[in-house]
């Protein structure tokens, strides 16, 4: 069996430096219609183990210096839950999931809910440490959890060892060019910053960084909803995303009652088909970097929406994102003595504390094995990285909206407006485009 005997990456290093000081998980979930038992997912989790090597590791460290990956042959934890309310999956991860934090001294970095219902109906839930895992690893990882436990004849496919996404950059982003390029991206944006001097969120009360728990407010758009954004999205020569993030951003203007004509946000880009070689969606990994976008808020909506995805195309076109992955190479810190000066100066001088993270469409299965599934959907903890993310998603002909936001630094009143505010502003948009 292949393990993984290396230094946690740059960008590895980083997300386990901010779960030290507040929970930083990846959360998926999927309803499940069928006759399902605790054996066979147990079963399923444990070949699951197997196949991928970053769910056989624990993280080994110097008192918080030089953290590594060794192997573990502990097992995938599987809780069972009775379920007893339609809702419950959002009880669970909001008082256990987001809150509790998978211990990378004891390894492994993920751990699974049943949450069982008489009536054959139930909800998994995955939880894996945002340091080897994005919303597409813990998607896919329910996926394969659940084929595997379909069919439990599936020959047994080993994932290859990886080395690091900043070892896998394309040669232009690397070294001296790749540095050159981050610097020339830091230098306009800053030229931006100060001249348009972005709103950010702003918190109700300060939270030590240590007391910081996320929290979930989940909302959705039916068929029919998705169906008219995907077409007016079209006819306004934008995206579903454009649309999404523009209402978030306006949603974050109202807030703060329009006190700045600018508002920032961030929108993570996969980068996996980008590395050299392809990383593929069903491997574990972390494979996403958040690029910024200065929006407009005195233009109207499919203007705001408009700029938004041209604005995100230029900056892939231009490799920004893995400007960023540079970024973390050159600058993240090498301890949690280091890295609480620089979270703090992040927090205080980094542009981006709202964030949009759209997966699009995810193919997941209808039908597996005799399981019909629906609801397949992911979330993220906040940690230190910000103050509100709405966490987006569509399957099984809906669209999951999740909104993350950071407890009692944003009240939960103030984060429902939020969350109810997008929705709001979307519907708006929508329905005066059709006058």
């Amino acid at each position: 069996m292949d393990n993984i005997h290396r230094p946690l990456s740059s960008v590895e290093r980083w997300y386990w430096l901010c779960d030290q000081f507040s929970t930083l998980n990846v959360i998926s979930r999927v309803r499940v219609y069928g006759e399902l038992h605790y054996e066979v997912l147990r079963y399923a989790l444990d070949e699951l183990q197997v196949r991928h090597p970053l769910l056989r590791v624990t993280v080994e460290h110097d008192k918080g210096l030089n953290p590594r990956w060794v192997p573990t042959m502990q097992p995938i934890p599987l809780r069972v839950v009775g379920r007893e309310r339609n809702d419950q999956w959002i009880s669970e991860i909001n008082d256990v999931e987001l809150l509790e934090r998978i211990d990378p001294d004891t390894g492994p970095l993920i751990r699974a809910v049943f949450i069982s219902g008489p009536d054959e109906v139930h909800d998994l839930i995955v939880t894996v440490a945002h340091t080897i895992a994005d919303g597409t690893t813990v998607l896919s990882l329910a996926e394969q959890w659940l084929e595997l436990a379909g069919d439990p004849k599936t020959i047994r496919i080993m994932s290859r060892v990886l080395t690091s996404a900043e070892e896998l950059r394309p040669p232009q982003f690397i070294g001296r060019e790749g540095h050159e390029k981050l610097t020339e991206q830091n230098y306009s944006d800053q030229k931006l910053i100060d001249q348009y001097k972005p709103g950010r969120v702003e918190a109700s009360v300060k939270v030590p960084f240590e007391m910081r728990q996320s929290q979930l407010l989940h909302r959705e758009l039916n068929n029919d909803e998705l169906e008219i954004v995907i077409q007016t999205s079209r006819r306004y020569g934008t995206t579903v995303h454009g649309a999404l993030t523009a209402a978030l951003v306006v949603a974050a203007g109202q807030d703060a009652n329009f006190r700045t004509t600018y508002f920032a946000v961030g929108s993570p880009i996969d980068f996996r088909g980008e590395l050299v070689p392809p990383v593929y969606s069903d491997e574990v990994g972390s494979y996403v970097a958040t690029v910024l976008s200065i929006v407009d808020l005195s233009l109207p909506f499919w203007d705001i929406a408009r700029m938004i995805t041209t604005d995100l195309a230029e900056r892939k076109q231009h490799g920004h994102h893995f400007n960023l992955l540079t970024m973390i190479v050159e600058n993240a810190p090498h301890s949690i003595a280091d890295a609480r000066p620089f979270m703090e100066f992040m927090e205080e001088n980094g542009p981006i504390n709202l964030v949009s993270s759209n997966l699009g469409r995810v193919p997941f299965p209808d039908r597996i094995g005799n399981w019909r599934l629906s609801d397949a959907q992911f979330l993220s903890g906040i940690s230190v990285n910000g103050y509100f993310v709405a966490t987006i998603n569509s399957s099984h002909n809906r669209l999951f909206w999740n909104f993350t936001y950071i407890e009692n630094l944003i009240p939960k009143s103030r984060a429902e407006f939020l969350a109810d505010s997008c929705l709001r502003i979307l519907r708006a948009a929508i329905n005066k485009s059709d006058n």
